[in-house]
């Protein structure tokens, strides 16, 4: 395994790649996590080389000690590195026999457990995902929903702003790799928090035509004062998947974005399906806007009961998935997760929940799993509350996700601290962010001197803590 822990860069692109033809497993690590957090990936993937940015390696550089399988360390922009990135003989492919079942990645999702879990992702799925993102591309141009420049003969190149991390499967197999494989320009934002003013001044100066990542974006874009300083009429297609979109954010981009109004597009998946499991895109969106469309051609999908059994259209139930982008390996070195998650005949169970309408349109209405998703990002409340639960003025804590526009949800974090305790949300914050992510810190947080709610069974009565938002204390906004 090669773990590969920096901001987007070419040379990241240039790593990945050389793992898929080299046979060798890539391991993308989130590269906001902090020490503790990449110890464990690291650890847990066994991974035998590390290649990191110069910022990432001084965030890890304290543990690599503690990591006896770790046998080579490359930083991006050394001497070192530069040698790797020669090769014995460059002009020459590994010789090696690759199976479309051999594992190209493993990536990180946040688990219910507290711990990421590593989804393997083979070769097979990243094709499969290719293929079904392309076939969709085709079908949109057999219904006649072209952009309007290219209905009238004009083919500008193809030129896609990269604004989502490439550890995630969004930046990685729906955008880069598809990218590369329909040999379109990819514009890499600037390393660091999103700039939506950067973002809207590349478009122009790139002729930027496709753009996308998760709603969280989009909305920064149409919201921005300078909206209206920038040429973006270059772009016409806008997709975006990881976390709901809300109906207004369709409008708004139809309205800001007129030449993408057929090539808008919103997609449902996840980690462990490669990318996308379904899509919706063009008038089929702008008439079903809260919907993330039907499965895609090889992704079979059923919305089951408690008891695994189908249920009939507009009900809802969890759902599963089937087919090529479902790795067949399953979680890395997690029997257990596997057990839970996989059932016989190949069906993952993804932990959502969602209903189907007669046409066969899928609707999310819920996450069964106890998952906050903020800016795209997975966030275990169980990883927050076991933190929470470190500091030794917390007597009982829980982790509750809440309503926000942009980034659809953030943490709100619900203490119970002990008797004599001074201890504030301030202090609290500022202690989460020294053990986990920016993303991962409570930027609510509600203080109390009486128990947390509970049911007969002693579980946390989380919807009674979600409450409303404003009346708490809010910590900086952390960078996407």
């Amino acid at each position: 395994c090669v773990a590969l822990v920096s901001a987007n860069n070419p040379a990241w692109i240039e790593v990945f790649w050389a793992c898929a033809v080299a046979g060798l497993i890539c391991v993308p690590l989130n590269a906001w996590w902090k020490s503790e957090e990449l110890a464990f990936a690291l650890d847990d993937s066994g991974a035998r080389v590390l290649i990191a940015d110069q910022r990432r390696y001084e965030v890890v550089a304290g543990v690599l000690g503690d990591l006896p399988e770790l046998a080579h360390t490359f930083v991006i922009g050394t001497e070192s590195f530069a040698e790797l990135e020669q090769g014995q003989d460059p002009g020459v492919l590994p010789d090696v026999s690759i199976d479309e079942d051999d594992i190209s990645g493993i990536f990180y999702t946040s688990g219910t457990t507290g711990r990421p879990k590593g989804a393997t992702i083979t070769h097979r799925q990243v094709i499969a995902n290719l293929q079904n993102v392309l076939c969709l591309g085709v079908a949109q141009a057999m219904t006649g929903q072209t952009p309007p420049e290219l209905a009238e003969g004009e083919r500008p190149r193809a030129a896609a702003l990269l604004v989502v991390p490439l550890f995630h499967t969004t930046g990685c197999h729906a955008t880069m790799v598809l990218n590369y494989a329909a040999g379109a320009k990819l514009v890499l934002m600037p390393p660091g928090r999103f700039d939506p003013e950067v973002a809207m001044r590349l478009i122009e100066q790139e002729r930027i035509t496709a753009i996308g990542g998760v709603p969280t974006i989009m909305w920064r874009i149409v919201e921005h004062p300078r909206l209206g300083d920038y040429d973006l009429s270059s772009v016409t297609r806008i997709s975006y998947g990881g976390a709901p979109a809300a109906p207004e954010l369709v409008a708004r981009i139809a309205e800001t974005f007129p030449k993408a109004r057929t090539g808008l597009a919103t997609a449902y998946g996840l980690t462990e399906s490669a990318s996308v499991a379904t899509a919706i895109s063009g008038d089929d969106y702008l008439a079903h806007p809260g919907s993330v469309g039907r499965p895609v051609p090889t992704v079979e999908i059923r919305i089951v009961d408690v008891a695994g059994n189908d249920v009939p259209p507009g009900v809802a139930g969890e759902i599963w998935l089937r087919g090529p982008t479902i790795s067949c390996h399953g979680y890395w070195r997690r029997p257990d997760a596997n057990a839970e998650s996989f059932s016989p005949g190949g069906w993952f169970h993804t932990g959502d929940i969602g209903k189907l309408d007669e046409e066969g349109y899928l609707y999310i209405v819920d996450r069964a799993k106890d998952i906050i998703i903020r800016g795209g990002e997975n966030i275990s409340t169980v990883e927050v509350e076991n933190v929470l639960f470190e500091h030794p003025d917390v007597v009982d804590a829980a982790a509750v996700g809440v309503p926000h526009k942009e980034l659809g949800e953030e943490v709100k974090a619900v203490v119970q601290r002990r008797p004599g305790s001074s201890l504030t949300p301030e202090e609290l914050q500022a202690f989460c962010r020294s053990r986990l992510a920016d993303f991962k810190v409570p930027a609510y947080v509600e203080i109390r001197d009486e128990p947390l709610p509970r049911n007969p069974a002693g579980k946390v009565l989380k919807a009674a803590l979600r409450g409303e938002a404003t009346a708490f204390v809010t910590a900086e906004d952390a960078a996407l």
